[in-house]
């Protein structure tokens, strides 16, 4: 026969497991009411203890309160008319698709809204009219400069960045190779470890070279947001931009993060 005191535990694990259902609020249809008393009635006749006696009410008296428990989520959840999400789930799936388009169309009340011109409008529309300055007086205070038109030079335009002269493509070339020979073992590189530099103005003029790598194709930008990472890593050929679906992502060079990153670097 096991003793009583190596018993005791039992009780104690069901007293403790109702108390928590009840003060953390969990669903109480977790409990097996049936396997617990079927463990307390199993134990009750070997008590003799007044102290084994009395666990073994306390015991009793918890699952009591789980019994209530369930009892108050089945009246809450029946006159607040709750259907379990699953059961409509397979209900609908259950359905054929016209008879739930069908059961849609009855339900769906689209809302409208009509507008028309009221004369209490129409009465704020000539008053706003009339308080206005007419145009002569309206424009006297106007300030602009008149510019004359002129000619864009090609170096103008490779300026703005519209188009793209032969150092330019060559600096491109070159970085690409650059990115290739860092990721050589690890097929990506962290953006700011491959763009930064220790000067901020050549970080800059890195990054911007950068952007048009990923534009045009000759390298792909991996993004993880909920990690806060950006990794970049060069394709093995030029994709166009039919092949590749374009997504626009600003990334910050600014003048802080940049020296977030010498900081690190230099820790």
């Amino acid at each position: 026969m096991v003793p009583p005191r190596s018993r005791r535990p039992a009780n104690r694990r069901i007293i403790d497991f109702c108390k928590s259902i009840e003060s953390k609020g969990l669903d109480p249809f977790l409990v097996e009411v049936k396997d617990l008393i079927a463990v307390i009635k199993e134990y009750f006749p070997r008590w003799t203890d007044p102290d084994d006696l009395s666990l073994d009410a306390e015991a009793i008296n918890q699952v009591a309160s789980v019994i209530k428990l369930q009892s108050e989520w089945i009246k809450h959840r029946s006159s607040s008319l709750y259907r379990d999400p699953f059961l409509i789930e397979e209900k609908i799936r259950a359905f054929p698709i016209a008879q739930v388009t069908e059961i849609f169309l009855e339900s769906w009340h689209p809302i409208v809204e009509f507008e028309q011109l009221s004369a209490q409008g129409l009465g704020e529309a000539i008053k706003y009219w009339n308080g206005l300055l007419p145009l002569n007086e309206r424009w006297q205070n106007t300030n602009f400069t008149w510019n004359a038109m002129g000619t864009a030079t090609h170096k103008d335009l490779i300026l703005q960045g519209i188009l793209l002269n032969e150092t330019f493509s060559s600096e491109m070339e070159k970085m690409w190779v650059e990115l290739k020979e860092a990721v050589r073992e690890t097929e990506k590189i962290r953006y700011w470890d491959f763009v930064a530099t220790y000067n901020y103005d050549e970080t800059v003029r890195r990054a911007y070279l950068a952007s048009f790598l990923v534009t045009y194709g000759y390298a792909t930008l991996e993004i993880h947001p909920l990690e806060e990472k950006i990794f970049i890593k060069p394709n093995n050929k030029p994709i166009s931009k039919k092949e590749k679906q374009s997504v626009s992502f600003p990334i910050s060079v600014s003048f802080e993060e940049w020296k977030k990153w010498k900081e690190k670097q230099e820790a």
